[in-house]
């Protein structure tokens, strides 16, 4: 286990954000590392969450706003300090300066991780009740270490498949991991349903159903799991549906 000042929950969420839209960075002229992460203007109450969770790591002048680009619309952009506790993280998660998955630092994920992780990079998929993990950076073995761990660890079952994107007319093929099964998105879900603390992303962890029976089971697990009301949820689901053309 690595020796590190950080506490547990900034931890968790710095490793989680690795896996997701986060990342550990050792600029020119600097000895240490930092972490940064973006998230759409949609996203900034889960944002700020976030920025609120890592007060140990951040400076007075930690985040910024950063206009519309060619990839996305507005966002907000975090940095930490530079600081040794980050260096120790860069040196376990790191090789040749790329992230590089080994099994020793995906032990010391927690259900926290795991949240952060599926929150910055997981989408609900087939009328929401199938999932995916965009593991696009990681190579084919790095993913069957991830598909590995998730299943040893946490008895949650992925399936590693190929996806590709188009852009500017060139097409580039890359590896995801699916939830092929409501049964395995459930399990994962009820993991980190209790580190979802800010209500804007429930549509995240909201499985939709036609049948009113297994749709109020689902609100009530949610609502058990995450502390958010009835009411809150049930409003979710609603918004949600109306999104989503199969529910309208």
């Amino acid at each position: 286990m690595i020796k590190s000042f950080l506490s547990e929950n900034c931890k968790a969420i710095i490793l989680g954000s690795i896996l997701g839209d986060g990342s550990l960075k050792i600029y020119p002229q600097y000895q240490n590392a930092r972490l940064s992460f973006r998230h759409s203007i949609r996203q900034k109450e889960y944002f700020f969450w976030k920025v609120g969770k890592l007060k140990e790591i951040s400076g007075t002048s930690n985040h910024w706003f950063q206009k519309a680009d060619g990839y996305g619309g507005e966002k907000l952009r975090y940095q930490s300090r530079a600081i040794e506790s980050l260096t120790e993280l860069y040196r376990l998660t790191h090789d040749g300066g790329r992230i590089k998955i080994r099994r020793r630092w995906l032990n010391q994920l927690t259900p926290l991780s795991l949240a952060i992780w599926w929150l910055d990079d997981g989408s609900l998929i087939v009328n929401s009740r199938r999932g995916v993990l965009c593991t696009d950076p990681f190579s084919y073995d790095e993913q069957e270490l991830l598909q590995k761990y998730l299943s040893v660890v946490w008895r949650v079952q992925v399936h590693i498949a190929k996806t590709a994107r188009i852009r500017d007319e060139k097409r580039t093929e890359y590896y995801r991991l699916w939830f092929r099964s409501s049964e395995e998105l459930q399990k994962f879900l009820r993991l980190i349903l209790p580190y979802v603390k800010v209500a804007s992303m429930l549509p995240k962890v909201l499985l939709l159903y036609k049948n009113p029976e297994l749709q109020q089971r689902w609100i009530s697990e949610v609502c058990k799991l995450t502390g958010f009301s009835q009411p809150i949820v049930e409003r979710a689901v609603r918004e949600k549906k109306a999104k989503w053309k199969t529910f309208r």
